[in-house]
């Protein structure tokens, strides 16, 4: 229904947006890619795959702060993967019961870890759980599309994305995943 938002499905005919599989990966990525682009956080964590060997919570909960700065990581950042990681190993955070949360009571659940904002658990509802109708109005990425693709690339308020964005309910994940790909073809 969406002339703007049609043509750029067209254009990526063939590409998913599809769960990464592992709830703490994905919540580490997301910490990882907070605040910088998508290709700096893919550089990041490639360096921080290679030095954990195995991203997974006990052994990332044995790395030190100096190991994960090594990787390119703030020390805010090693603080945050530390911190999610030894929840993890200790069983304080049970991703089974997040499938049968709704999406608010999911991101209020995971906002209390430190480090994980509203932009954060939204990145997890819609790269883990493939949550249909997540809208991450913070998100940079899908701002920036919205400006190029929606006002000629001027800024627009924050109002008007939410409005634009109601337009595409309850499919509201997908069009942000087709307007991140408008500025980045390749998902990473």
């Amino acid at each position: 229904a969406d002339p703007v938002l049609g043509a750029l499905i067209k254009r990526r005919q063939g590409l998913t947006l599809a769960s990464r599989g592992d709830a703490f990966q994905t919540l580490a990525r997301a910490i990882v890619g907070q605040q910088i682009s998508v290709k700096a956080a893919q550089s990041v964590w490639d360096r921080f795959a290679v030095t954990a060997v195995e991203v997974a919570p006990g052994r990332v909960a044995r790395m030190s702060v100096d190991m994960l700065r090594g990787c390119g990581l703030s020390g805010q950042k090693a603080g945050y993967l530390l911190d999610l990681s030894t929840r993890f190993a200790a069983g304080a955070l049970d991703a089974t019961r997040w499938h049968d949360m709704d999406d608010e009571a999911l991101i209020a659940d995971l906002t209390q870890v430190k480090g994980i904002g509203r932009w954060t658990a939204e990145m997890f509802l819609i790269f883990y759980l493939t949550r249909p109708d997540v809208f991450p109005l913070g998100d940079l990425g899908l701002q920036r599309a919205m400006q190029l693709h929606y006002n000629k690339g001027r800024a627009l308020s924050d109002r008007r994305i939410a409005a634009l964005g109601k337009l595409w309910a309850p499919w509201r994940s997908v069009a942000t995943w087709y307007l991140w790909r408008s500025l980045d073809p390749v998902p990473v």
